[in-house]
């Protein structure tokens, strides 16, 4: 079996999809379709039924993706391995990541440069709001995972990881703590936060608005570092707060609630690394990201 017909094989046995394979595979439906039909004369019977709306795995495709798929990941893996012994990929990697990191993709992400690097250590560091850049910028981690904007000429923007829905965080007792849902012109006249130190005006002002649609003013009271503190004011009644989704699992507490946000876009996280080269081990990284997300079919939903 060539090596193409191979990765077109188990990659349509996992998206059962011919125009997702293609994507994947950076070739074009009709070339998909070649070489599965190719294949399949090769070995004398279908591996797929399809149907104008679905693509299923025959049987016997079945029983050739469980005996193949092992062994391509242990192929791949093998060839990984020689690669970075010959690039000398060693060492340690700091990835810096702020709230949720990657989220869901994390442990994908990780498995995937593992397997192509197993000789880095790869050490995760919190970031936080009050500095979000700041840590990349002086060297201290490689790359980090943070909420964009980030319009920084220093600065590439990678992969975007997570994509997800805001909501607004109140204390439980807050008028606006049972309603399904809030717009954010509803919220003029209440008290949101500001940030200390170096964080970009832009990234704050994107997260947390100085203004309604309308132009109505959005007051700001104390200004905050850290999700903790953010979290412990809203709760003991000092301010609201809009968040991005996964705050409600990561710094839930007991006097905070949260109501979805109406009109207001996704939050999107993304890979940053410093301009001008990373170095060998965090251009792996890079691309082991690019492939998790691949393999996830687009950045993580929360």
């Amino acid at each position: 079996m060539e090596r193409q017909e191979l990765e077109t094989f188990l990659t349509l046995a996992e998206e059962l999809h011919f125009g997702r394979t293609a994507e994947r595979l950076v070739l074009s439906q009709a070339r998909v379709s070649q070489t599965v039909k190719k294949l399949e004369r090769r070995i004398g019977a279908p591996l797929f039924e399809r149907t104008s709306r679905v693509v299923r795995m025959s049987p016997l495709g079945r029983q050739l993706y469980e005996d193949l798929a092992p062994l391509h990941k242990e192929m791949d893996a093998a060839v990984s391995r020689a690669k970075a012994a010959a690039r000398g990929v060693d060492g340690e990697l700091n990835v810096g990541f702020l709230g949720s990191g990657a989220g869901t993709l994390t442990a994908p992400i990780l498995d995937v440069f593992r397997e192509r690097c197993p000789g880095v250590e790869v050490r995760m560091r919190e970031t936080q709001f009050q500095d979000p850049l700041g840590a990349l910028r002086s060297g201290e981690i490689d790359l980090l995972f943070t909420c964009l904007p980030v319009e920084e000429p220093d600065l590439t923007v990678g992969p975007v990881v997570i994509r997800e829905p805001r909501l607004l965080a109140v204390p439980v007792r807050h008028p606006l703590a049972g309603r399904v849902s809030v717009s954010l012109e509803e919220l003029a006249g209440e008290t949101f936060f500001g940030v200390v130190n170096s964080a970009p005006a832009y990234w704050w002002d994107s997260h947390v608005p100085r203004k309604t649609p309308s132009g109505r003013e959005i007051r700001r009271g104390r200004s905050v570092a850290t999700f903790q503190e953010l979290m412990m004011l809203v709760g003991t009644g000092q301010g609201i707060s809009p968040v991005i989704a996964s705050v409600e699992k990561y710094y839930a507490r007991p006097d905070v609630t949260f109501v979805p946000l109406r009109d207001v876009p996704s939050a999107e996280v993304a890979l940053i690394s410093r301009a001008g080269g990373v170095g060998v081990r965090a251009e792996a990284f890079v691309r082991a990201v690019w492939e998790a997300v691949s393999l996830n079919g687009g950045p993580a939903a929360f």
